[in-house]
């Protein structure tokens, strides 16, 4: 019988003041989040521009939790090289960005870093395909990409229980985050779902105590 997967936290700075960001990243760190959420942006693949390595590499500098980095830009290889440091863990691209996802998945992990895929709200699970073997991570988007503070889409719930099902189904042993809309509220319906990693931005950056909301969000995930 497997064991329980591990619930984590990865607060999105997207959503965080940019003025004093090493100091914010420091203390959610600190305070126990398990990844450092980078939303990158380019303007095309959404209508958004965010920050590239240079912000993200600026870190470094810093006592950061591992860095979960969310691609949401057009023809990703090009740039999977910039976001391959020390500190990352993740390097997540789209489905849909990619004319070869199995190709992408692969170029990532050549690098010893895991390997995501997301989808946008609009594509089925079943787009991702036999690439679904190589993924590390399955990041389902509750949100439609390219800002932050958006409201919860429920139904992208019923993406988890199906990715939870295939994976049991097929031994597989991806993780499946979530990202857009989460916060204390609906916490714990994602995590029933399957959900093993939540991606929590104005619900985290957005309070006044960075350090007790990391604490509220981590005591609901044991």
């Amino acid at each position: 019988m497997r064991m329980p997967r591990k619930k984590r936290l990865a607060p999105s700075i997207l959503s965080a003041d940019f003025s004093v960001l090493g100091k914010q990243v420091e203390e959610i760190t600190e305070a126990g989040c398990d990844y450092v959420h980078i939303d990158v942006m380019d303007g095309h693949f959404v209508p958004n521009i965010s920050f590239g390595a240079p912000v993200m590499k600026s870190l470094d500098k810093c006592k950061s939790a591992p860095y979960d980095v969310h691609l949401m830009i057009e023809d990703p290889d090009r740039y999977i090289p910039d976001f391959v440091t020390e500190n990352t863990e993740f390097i997540t691209v789209h489905q849909e960005a990619c004319e070869d996802l199995a190709h992408t998945l692969g170029h990532i992990k050549s690098y010893g870093v895991g390997a995501g895929v997301s989808v946008k709200p609009g594509t089925p699970v079943e787009a991702i395909g036999e690439a679904i073997g190589l993924a590390d991570l399955v990041l389902v988007m509750s949100v439609e990409p390219g800002f932050g503070g958006q409201k919860f889409m429920p139904d992208m719930l019923d993406k988890v229980e199906e990715l939870a099902e295939i994976r049991e189904k097929n031994g597989l042993d991806f993780d499946i985050e979530i990202d857009g809309g989460i916060g204390l509220d609906n916490l714990a319906l994602v995590l029933e779902k399957g959900v093993d990693i939540a991606v929590a931005g104005s619900a985290v950056f957005g309070a006044e105590d960075l350090t007790a909301r990391v604490k509220e969000f981590k005591d609901l995930m044991k």
